[in-house]
């Protein structure tokens, strides 16, 4: 049997007693997200101006060791970019809460609310009951879900416009 020498030991074991380095928390806070995003549009959660809706608090983020960076996506002042710079980062796109031209502040549809989906193509349309996700004024976009998605898990929601109280469309466009 071979012994290491007692220089060799000692260094292994102060290793092994070292504290851990201190690192970010395990996931980034939500609240905390809202709240970024909330001073960097100068609008409180959902209001207009501000965040459409919180983060999904079922977001396992990474936490960052660092401020997170937040700015505009794509110019349009619609959506705000939420990103953690730490290498291996992530990134988020929240929603801002816009108001239709001449409709003001009122929403035409509450989330949660029933609503119908009318859905139109070249030469035919269908309306089926649905689930506004997102509420917004006339003109606005919003996430609808059909009833009968509903019932079924990992269904992906629609894109839809809100022509008027309970009333969204979806477009399929012409092929």
């Amino acid at each position: 049997m071979k012994f290491l020498p007692a220089a060799l030991i000692l260094p292994a074991g102060l290793l092994l007693a070292a504290p851990a380095p201190a690192h970010a928390a395990p996931f980034a806070d939500p609240a905390a997200i809202d709240a970024e995003v909330a001073r960097f549009t100068g609008a409180p959660l959902g209001t207009t101006g501000g965040a459409a809706q919180p983060v999904d608090r079922r977001l396992r983020l990474a936490g960052c060791a660092n401020p997170l960076s937040l700015g505009w996506y794509a110019g349009r002042r619609d959506t705000v970019l939420v990103q953690c710079p730490d290498l291996g980062g992530w990134r988020l796109f929240v929603p801002v809460l816009q108001s239709a031209p001449g409709q003001g502040e009122a929403p035409a549809v509450l989330r949660g609310e029933a609503v119908t989906i009318a859905l139109a193509g070249p030469g035919f349309s269908v309306t089926q009951p649905g689930e506004a996700l997102d509420q917004g004024a006339v003109g606005a976009w919003i996430r609808v879900r059909t009833a009968a998605a509903g019932q079924g898990a990992g269904s992906q929601p629609l894109r839809a416009q809100i022509l008027r109280p309970g009333l969204v469309s979806v477009s399929l466009g012409e092929e």
